[in-house]
């Protein structure tokens, strides 16, 4: 197995001890920072495949941390939230956090979700057998390369991002429940699916269209779930 490098920030050191102990097991390389700034600099030091990041910490909280981050990197990034900071769950969500598990967590539910993303995110860099690129209107999604575009010019997208991009497209006029999306896109059942995926579809649609109040790619189907339409 590839040596994995899991940065796990958060200012709860037993917290974070424990996070260290359990991903260790798995064989991972653990790097650990107890405020959005010290990620910051582990992230310019080391290459990093994945990251666990708290919201409440000093210093730096993890929605500024997530936001500098995602200024140049895609990297995997899973919230670790408190039941209480739900509005921050989102937010970071919505600003390019790409999971989130709620704490106290099951050890177990926190390896599955870090493979994952790992999985994910490695797949991203993988060639595909064939050169595929599959257009609708202006945006283009190239299989080989794990690109969108749109008007001819590079779309960013997260791993997560370009995973619902690719089933839509891969799947043109097919409707997508919420469930399915998730357990598509996420390889596992749904756990809390429904504000998670809308958070993601947001931010696409922010990303992809002009009016993303009035979508021209990414259509809902009230009462079922989205689509992306042939042209």
């Amino acid at each position: 197995m590839e040596n994995y490098k899991i940065l796990v920030v958060d200012d709860d050191h037993e917290i974070a001890d424990a996070i260290e102990i359990y991903l260790k097991s798995e064989g991972y390389e653990i790097f650990k920072a107890y405020n959005g700034l010290e990620a910051l600099e582990i992230l310019n030091q080391q290459k990093i495949h994945c990251i666990l990041m708290d919201v409440m910490m000093p210093k730096m909280d993890g929605i500024q941390a997530i936001m500098h981050i995602r200024e140049t990197s895609n990297i995997p990034i899973i919230i670790l939230s408190a039941k209480s900071e739900d509005m921050d769950k989102v937010l970071g969500l919505n600003i390019g956090a790409d999971d989130y598990i709620t704490k106290p967590f099951n050890p177990l539910e926190m390896i599955a979700r870090v493979k994952s993303q790992l999985r994910r995110y490695m797949q991203l860099g993988a060639t595909a057998e064939t050169g595929t690129v599959i257009e609708v209107g202006g945006l283009s999604i190239d299989l080989e390369a794990k690109t969108v575009t749109l008007e001819g010019e590079p779309v960013k997208v997260t791993p997560i991002e370009y995973r619902i991009l690719e089933l839509f497209l891969t799947n043109l006029n097919r409707v997508f429940s919420i469930d399915e999306i998730y357990e598509r896109v996420w390889n596992e059942t749904s756990f809390q699916s429904e504000n998670t995926v809308a958070v993601h579809i947001r931010r696409i649609r922010e990303k992809i269209e002009i009016d993303p109040k009035n979508p021209r790619y990414i259509k809902v189907v009230w009462g079922i779930g989205y689509k992306i339409e042939k042209n």
